[in-house]
């Protein structure tokens, strides 16, 4: 995944010119760059998540079905 780019230095000068002082807005340049430049969840993650989650679905189904079955064929016999 490719980082994307920030230039922190515009942003603590517009934010200086805002009012911030030069210690707040390379500060707050400096955390809104590093959250920006962490790995971000993309629409073909969730994808994945979305077919892993029916697959594990699926086979918690399967066995929940067998247990069952086998549960009602070794229960006594109701007279």
């Amino acid at each position: 995944m490719s980082a994307i780019p920030f230039d922190t230095l515009k942003l603590a000068r517009r934010l200086e010119a805002a009012g911030f002082s030069a210690k707040q807005a390379g500060d707050t340049a400096e955390a809104l760059a590093e959250a920006v430049g962490e790995e971000m969840t993309t629409k073909n993650d969730l994808e994945i998540l979305k077919r892993d989650l029916k697959i594990w679905f699926g086979s918690v189904l399967v066995v929940a079905v067998g247990v069952i079955l086998a549960a009602i064929r070794y229960l006594p016999a109701a007279h």
